[in-house]
């Protein structure tokens, strides 16, 4: 295929990306994020969302076969569903990865697809780790060239991981350029996923990323078969960017094509919304220095950049799931437990006398200068957040990284220990450990299917 648009050259770069290609660096950084997902989706399969999501779909079939990572024996029927479920479990705690600059929880919509597939036929691990590598870089690029704007209607996890998820295939299974544009192009017509569902704390979210696998998977089995789509799906007068935003930033698509984005990403220490993450750390790290609790403080004021007030200024969640994204519970929640892990989230939590105070004294301020930063350096989501205590003192912290961003890092043995919290409850130590040593030798195994089936 003769390159001649923006979407030739991004899916001729990413049906190229191999093994070989990647630097030990991002090797590491790439096991970090498979274990990643699989804490979050094993720990996940515990919300009764994915109890109904089971229940709907756990014994479709359709002559392939990928476990489920829920703790029970044997598999689903169908690699498209198993990706779906377990994506969906990945994203239910909201515990998992996120890409700064696009705004994409990318492992969800990557690492279901690339485990399922490559199990079904049985792939290897350095195919493994190269596939997801190409599906990282499809939804950034795509990301980043629709973004802050578009995600203000629009959950980029679900419209953006429709390409990751068929970029993770493609690559997978070895599409030439021409497959891959075809492949992209058939999951770009599946694009969608809107936030509506935020204000009623609904369990849509999930279903999100479970939808962009099954989309992604369905593109390149149809792709494979002959099917055919768009060839200019992103950068055509009725593709997907100008569907997004008006001016897309057709830069972002190709820039600097030789990097990784994967090197990009980062990891949560918190099971609740990124965009609380810069004014929980914030908090925690006044709360460590001077003592503080909720009985001490009168308000709290966080500046920070227009998507933060958009998406998380919420004193009133409806539901523990509701909470994930509201910064004020978050901020509260941090004081009162020094910690925002999976248990922080409850009803019994929610309903706390001295959170729900502090809960209406927490101001969200949009500040014009972190903003214009923030449209400037998308990575960076900086945040001033003052504590006012009763005695009159105040108390403030600027942050430009929160943990778990790349400037501050996760390390692994952070990563293995969040991991084995969740993931130890469901499967025990002795199969979890074996999960965790499968992950670092991945590229020595020539058969996932087989690999895995030894861990349990």
């Amino acid at each position: 295929m003769k390159i001649e648009s923006l979407t030739q050259n991004l899916a001729n770069r990413i049906a190229n990306i191999r093994y070989e290609d990647l630097p030990e660096k991002t090797v590491k950084i790439t096991k970090q994020y498979i274990l990643d997902y699989l804490g979050n989706s094993i720990g996940g399969w515990t919300q009764k969302n994915m109890d109904i999501m089971y229940k709907t779909l756990g014994n479709s079939s359709d002559g392939t076969s990928a476990i489920m990572l829920n703790g029970k024996k044997g598999a689903v029927n169908s690699v498209l569903y198993s990706a779906m479920l377990n994506a969906a479990a990945s994203h239910s705690l909201d515990f998992d990865d996120l890409h700064n600059p696009s705004i994409i929880h990318m492992a969800c919509v990557t690492v279901p697809s690339a485990l399922a597939v490559a199990e079904d036929e049985e792939k290897s691990g350095k195919d493994i780790l190269a596939a997801l590598v190409a599906g990282y870089e499809a939804g950034a690029r795509i990301g980043e060239s629709v973004n802050p704007e578009a995600y203000y209607f629009w959950h980029t996890t679900s419209t953006c991981g429709v390409f990751s998820s068929a970029a993770t295939v493609a690559n997978l299974k070895k599409f030439n350029t021409d497959q891959m544009v075809h492949c992209l192009g058939t999951a770009g017509t599946q694009a969608g996923g809107l936030w509506e569902f935020l204000i009623d704390g609904a369990m849509s979210k999930t279903l999100h990323a479970g939808k962009a696998n099954f989309a992604g998977i369905l593109s390149a089995k149809l792709t494979e078969n002959g099917f055919t789509a768009a060839e200019k799906i992103l950068d055509g007068d009725k593709g997907f960017c100008r569907a997004m935003l008006a001016e897309p930033r057709w830069e972002k698509l190709t820039e600097d094509i030789e990097g990784f984005k994967i090197d990009d990403n980062s990891f949560k220490p918190y099971a609740c919304c990124k965009y609380t993450h810069p004014s929980n750390y914030a908090a925690q790290l006044l709360r460590n220095e001077h003592n503080l609790r909720p009985e001490d403080v009168e308000k709290v004021a966080i500046r920070s950049n227009r998507i933060v007030k958009q998406l998380v200024d919420n004193a009133h969640p409806k539901n523990p799931y509701g909470a994930k994204f509201s910064i004020q519970y978050c901020v509260s929640t941090m004081l009162k437990d020094g910690k925002l892990g999976i248990d922080q989230f409850s009803d019994e939590n929610l309903v706390n006398a001295e959170t729900q105070r502090l809960m209406k004294n927490v101001e969200v301020i949009v500040d014009p200068k972190l903003d214009e930063e923030y449209t400037e350096q998308p990575d960076r989501w900086a945040v001033e957040l003052t504590i006012t205590g009763k005695d009159g003192k105040e108390y403030t912290k600027f942050v430009e990284y929160p943990k778990g961003d790349p400037p501050n890092p996760m390390t692994w043995d952070e990563a293995v220990e969040k991991f084995m919290d969740l993931s130890v409850p469901v499967y025990g130590k002795e199969v979890c450990e074996k999960l965790v040593h499968l992950v670092v030798t991945l590229e020595e195994h020539d058969n996932f299917k087989k690999a895995l089936a030894e861990c349990f």
